[in-house]
């Protein structure tokens, strides 16, 4: 089964690298953030992905021209100003009609079994399935009585709603609900699957954490430094 991995944003709220290479091109330990997202597919047994190209895509080109890779990994340059559903269009014609695929971000972590999701989705029969996370809140609570501190608690995970959390399954049926470059993903055709009652939710409680900025780059740098990156175990 095919993965699609969206690497072609400007990634603007990490400007200190970005001016210089894209945001998948970051790394995190000693390798880019995408190496570390097509690891989790492989290591769940998908060993093919295409890689949606925008903003300094031959940085990415050339990464992957210069080493030897297990998975076959192709490079498409999709549009530098093209929004996340108008790159997927773009790739329309390497899926066949009937044909499911993965799609995720490339500057999400996870530790999510990629088989179960697949089979979530197989057994609902629905155009789409999106990974759905507890929002990781940034900032310890503190819960106070008058100026006393009665609990901390550093940085506890959101227990009240759900977001997206990337990692999505999606069968052909997808680019019918899409129009154009100008057509972000997750709006127009993301609500009309709604109201069709054709977008499933996979509920993940594990780990999951996206890299929007320098302080997410960090916590997962360290996360990779003392050994305990739940998305590499």
């Amino acid at each position: 089964m095919k993965v699609v991995i969206l690497c072609g944003g400007l990634g603007s709220r990490l400007a200190e690298e970005t001016h210089i290479k894209p945001k998948p091109m970051i790394k995190i330990g000693n390798k880019p953030i995408l190496s570390h997202i097509t690891e989790i597919y492989e290591k769940n047994g998908f060993k093919e992905f295409i890689l949606a190209l925008g903003y300094k895509s031959h940085i990415i080109k050339k990464y992957y021209l210069k080493k030897k890779f297990k998975s076959k990994i192709q490079t498409i340059y999709t549009g530098k100003n093209t929004l996340t559903g108008g790159r997927l269009l773009k790739l329309k014609k390497y899926f066949k009609k009937g044909e499911n695929f993965m799609l995720t971000y490339g500057d999400g972590l996870t530790n999510q079994n990629i088989k179960r999701l697949l089979s979530f989705h197989l057994k609902h029969k629905k155009i789409a399935t999106m990974t759905v996370v507890r929002p990781p809140v940034r900032f310890g609570k503190v819960i106070l009585k008058k100026n006393q501190i009665r609990s901390f608690r550093e940085k506890p995970q959101n227990t009240t709603g759900w977001i997206n959390g990337g990692f999505f399954v999606f069968n052909y049926r997808i680019f019918n609900f899409i129009k154009g470059d100008k057509m972000m993903l997750e709006r127009e055709p993301m609500q009309k699957l709604v109201k069709l009652n054709q977008l499933m939710a996979f509920k993940h409680t594990g780990f999951w954490q996206c890299m929007d900025t320098m302080r997410d780059k960090t916590f997962l740098n360290k996360l990779y430094r003392i050994k305990k990156a739940p998305w590499i175990k």
